[in-house]
């Protein structure tokens, strides 16, 4: 909540899914069929205000703008990007900000949502984890997103929003709990109706959250890698030493083991002269070895104080000729946003950071500058 302000003790039903409604409304001695109505209302009409749901009785509108409501972040601001790319920081209750990003396309609308406040991992080459880390973001916090969204793009005739990608800031599998409903809401057709092969989680390799992924959710899984071996893997990933490659490469190998059709997608954040030779090629191709895989190579997005540079063109094309040559199916990812820093790796929001990771990676950064 922001600060001298009280957080409301109204229900927020943006974060609940059907069962949760139904529930709610046997509760109040209401016919299940009226949670099915009411996620109607707000995520397919885009309702907000309770009395304006009007297959409702008057009663029941009154009672429930009494005590529940649907509670949204405020913009802070709104940026689009050359290549119309756009990206909103949205303003949570407490003060912390997060940023949500629309990537439109020909043929889709991929909107790219975050799952926390800053990021705990720290992954090294990435300006979200510099950021530090705040919290989880509630089930609310994080559909409000593709709620605010959906609202925005229609009101100005763009690409509606076809996918959704859990690969903004923070680490979706250590928000485990908030996510799933989240996900649920986004696939259930009295929602928003999004395909499972169209809602992709991105993880860095939380491997006995990954399990529960699996068993709990049919929706696509990408797997932060950026590494063919544990030794470079734990300095880009600190991650890796808790989970290292082994038993991460095991668990992708049997995720989609009752869908022979689907794979899990290997991002691949490309640093040059860091894990961008040939060499380090042919480890990756022995390193995905009989799992069901597709890479997608990244060019890194600089930011500031970074010590990590792009690989060149040539040497992203070379990488990929080099993985393509042994049957792995590879795309290099077509950088967007850039120009207002929504692009991958690139997201930063507001944080309040609990963690001082921020204060000190600036220290550290300002201090090498100097010398």
């Amino acid at each position: 909540m922001i600060e001298g302000q009280a957080r409301s003790p109204k229900i927020n039903l943006l974060g609940c899914n059907l069962p949760t409604l139904e529930k709610m409304f046997i509760g109040l001695g209401e016919k299940a069929f009226r949670g099915q109505q009411v996620l109607k209302s707000i995520h397919q009409l885009g309702l907000s205000d309770f009395q304006a749901m009007t297959n409702l009785s008057q009663a029941l509108r009154d009672k429930l703008t009494t005590i529940a409501e649907i509670r949204i972040p405020t913009v802070a601001y709104h940026h689009q990007a050359l290549d119309g790319t756009q990206k909103w920081l949205l303003r949570l209750e407490d003060g912390n900000c997060i940023e949500t990003v629309f990537i439109p396309e020909r043929k889709r609308g991929t909107l790219c949502i975050s799952s926390q406040v800053g990021c705990i991992l720290n992954c090294d080459f990435c300006s979200t984890g510099k950021q530090g880390f705040s919290r989880n973001l509630t089930t609310a916090e994080i559909i409000s997103q593709l709620w605010f969204a959906v609202r925005q793009l229609s009101q100005t005739h763009l690409q509606p929003v076809t996918n959704v990608v859990m690969m903004g800031m923070g680490e979706p599998l250590l928000n485990f709990d908030n996510l799933i409903p989240a996900l649920n809401i986004m696939l259930d057709d009295h929602a928003y109706g999004l395909s499972k092969r169209r809602v992709t989680v991105s993880t860095a390799g939380v491997v006995p959250v990954l399990y529960q992924l699996r068993e709990a959710t049919e929706v696509a899984l990408a797997v932060s890698l950026h590494a063919p071996n544990n030794e470079l893997r734990d300095k880009l990933v600190p991650l890796n030493k808790k989970y290292p490659l082994a038993e991460l490469m095991k668990v992708c190998k049997d995720y989609f083991k009752n869908d022979k059709r689907r794979s899990v997608t290997m991002e691949y954040v490309m640093l040059e002269d860091i894990n961008d030779t040939p060499e380090q090629a042919r480890q990756l191709i022995h390193l995905l070895k009989g799992i069901k895989a597709k890479v997608n190579l990244i060019p890194f997005n600089p930011f500031p104080y970074t010590a990590y540079k792009r690989s060149s063109p040539d040497t992203i094309s070379r990488f990929q000729r080099i993985l393509m040559a042994s049957g792995l199916h590879t795309t290099i990812r077509k950088t967007r946003g850039a120009d207002i820093d929504a692009a991958c790796g690139q997201l930063v929001g507001q944080v309040r950071d609990r963690t001082r990771r921020q204060e000190r990676y600036l220290k550290q950064a300002r201090g090498q500058e100097r010398s």
